[in-house]
């Protein structure tokens, strides 16, 4: 092979590899999977089907998020949960969106039960409305949220005794979602958020950053719902996520599901993407969650 013919065969395998990348990029950023879970407990007095939403950003899947919608229906839910990030704060006020997100979560809400906790992009939105000229967007959310028959947990319990579940949603100041930082949480903090679990109850706890997984199980959750790393956003072989939004290389905690003891932790990899538009091998995805009385 002559040196003109062995430039064009790189130049030809370069060529398809970047075709193949940008062609799964493309795929991966704008389809979603589902992934199923299941989890049983003693504490539980029924079966109960959850869909986790987290990491949305402002995503669509479909007109209005009809693709979104029917994959929620055909699972048939007992209950949706939002881990958070559905929609996104942005630097710049007159970049703010949300309404596709927000009448996502309000439809859901007159079709099933519909609790949500708040991500970082939530709480941005509320505390620094003033810095960022946000105005009104998080109150808008919230209240079109609960209008539709859903709640807003912040720092709340709500009972779901029929079903032997008590959902807690924490909301963690922003300090906790710094790069480069990992602020401590010990359990006297998180019973200063949330008081003491009911320990008769399973307690679901929707956390949005998975990080603090032993804090969680330490202050008493039996189940951890969160997002926030987005898998990772580029996923490889035997090495898992890449990089998580506060900078971490290969975060110990990107996605799928997680135990300690008798605690568990599902973490959602995200159905959107926020900065860096891209997911490589790391398709959006939609989790099930299949609780089991035993």
């Amino acid at each position: 092979m002559n040196k003109h013919t062995s430039f064009i065969a790189a130049t030809t395998a370069t060529a398809v590899c970047t075709t193949g990348l940008a062609a799964t990029i493309w795929s991966d950023t704008h389809r979603f999977v589902i992934r199923r879970y299941s989890v049983a407990s003693h504490k539980l007095k029924r079966d109960t089907r959850i869909v986790l939403l987290a990491d949305l950003h402002d995503c669509v899947f479909g007109r209005h998020n009809k693709r979104l919608l029917d994959a929620i229906d055909s699972i048939g839910p007992d209950l949706v949960i939002s881990a958070g990030d559905l929609i996104t704060a942005h630097h710049d006020a007159r970049a703010q969106r949300g309404e596709e997100s927000t009448a996502l979560l309000m439809t859901l809400a007159r079709r099933y039960p519909l609790l949500a906790a708040n991500g970082n992009h939530e709480t941005k939105l509320d505390v620094a409305r003033d810095d960022y000229g946000y105005g009104s967007q998080y109150d808008d959310y919230e209240a079109m949220v609960h209008a539709a028959g859903g709640l807003v947990l912040r720092n709340e319990h709500f009972p779901l005794r029929e079903r032997g579940i008590d959902v807690a949603g924490l909301e963690l100041p922003l300090g906790y979602f710094r790069h480069f930082i990992r602020e401590p949480l010990s359990r006297r903090d998180m019973t200063g958020y949330l008081g003491e679990p009911d320990a008769h109850a399973f307690t679901i706890l929707i956390a949005h950053h998975p990080d603090y997984f032993d804090e969680y199980c330490g202050w008493g959750a039996d189940l951890v719902l969160s997002g926030h790393i987005h898998g990772g956003i580029v996923r490889l072989p035997f090495l898992g996520g890449v990089v998580s939004p506060t900078c971490r290389l290969f975060p110990e905690y990107d996605g799928g599901k997680y135990t300690a003891g008798d605690c568990t932790m599902i973490l959602s990899r995200g159905l959107g993407t926020h900065t860096i538009p891209v997911r490589l091998f790391n398709p959006a995805e939609l989790v099930v969650i299949d609780l089991k009385a035993v």
